[in-house]
């Protein structure tokens, strides 16, 4: 099967007729998709691998959003849902010319079995978060008639949870797709050291900052900003795909 075989060619019946790269609308929304792209792909699919790193993450956040730990929970829902759109958009939708590049890396690689599921599940993050993040929080500033500069006690907030959950999810994420071959897999423990969710949402935010005050100037600007950042991205997440299985 190709590596951009469609989407539809993959699902399970039940979801079959599903647009799963529709935008959705709410956290319980969010989590019922991901549940469906957990049961319509192959447990060793790369973007599989992602999803269910990222699901992890998603109701955590939810849980502190409930919690009432943020000071606009609006802002923050407006954002993760604008967040995870752009995940479904460029992962779920059949590859073009307008996918994303830093998306594109891991969606040529994602039925590459010499790759290993951490792998997948970081390069899959360094796409969302370095890539997607930044213009998610424009967009969900824009959307609320606000500015990112109103909201960056919130998204170190979200910070400090990740700093808290990222080493469990890494671990049970691990002890539940990796044998013991793989965690000896030269070259592994670099991968893994190399990529921290906590330093890219700081990079992130300084992008979205420098993304907001270009969209002030120039739509031009605007384009070649975005551009040079998604080449970097892709860039860097190829660099997170080198095969480590013979």
């Amino acid at each position: 099967m190709s590596n951009r075989t469609t989407y539809a060619a993959l699902v399970q019946p039940d979801t079959a007729d599903a647009d799963l790269s529709s935008p959705v609308g709410s956290f319980a929304e969010l989590l019922e998709r991901m549940a469906a792209i957990d049961r319509a792909l192959p447990a060793s699919d790369g973007v599989a691998c992602f999803n269910r790193m990222y699901r992890l993450v998603i109701e955590s956040v939810q849980a502190h959003v409930t919690a009432g730990f943020f000071g606009d929970p609006a802002w923050i829902g407006r954002l993760d849902i604008d967040f995870a759109n752009l995940y479904l958009s460029a992962s779920q939708a059949p590859q073009t010319e307008s996918t994303p590049r830093s998306w594109s890396a891991l969606l040529d690689r994602r039925s590459d079995h010499r790759v290993l599921p951490l792998q997948f599940a970081l390069a899959g993050m360094n796409a969302h978060i370095n890539h997607d993040l930044a213009i998610a929080v424009v967009t969900a500033s824009a959307e609320l008639s606000t500015s990112p500069d109103a909201h960056h006690a919130d998204f170190e907030r979200v910070n400090t949870i990740l700093a808290t959950v990222e080493p469990q999810i890494r671990t049970s994420f691990s002890d539940a797709l990796l044998n013991d071959l793989d965690r000896t897999a030269p070259g592994l423990q670099d991968v893994v050291a190399n990529f921290s969710m906590v330093k890219a949402r700081e990079t992130a935010w300084a992008n979205a900052e420098t993304l907001w005050t270009i969209k002030q100037v120039s739509s031009n600007l605007e384009s070649d900003f975005l551009d040079g950042l998604d080449h970097l991205v892709g860039f860097a997440s190829r660099g997170l795909l080198v095969p480590l299985r013979p």
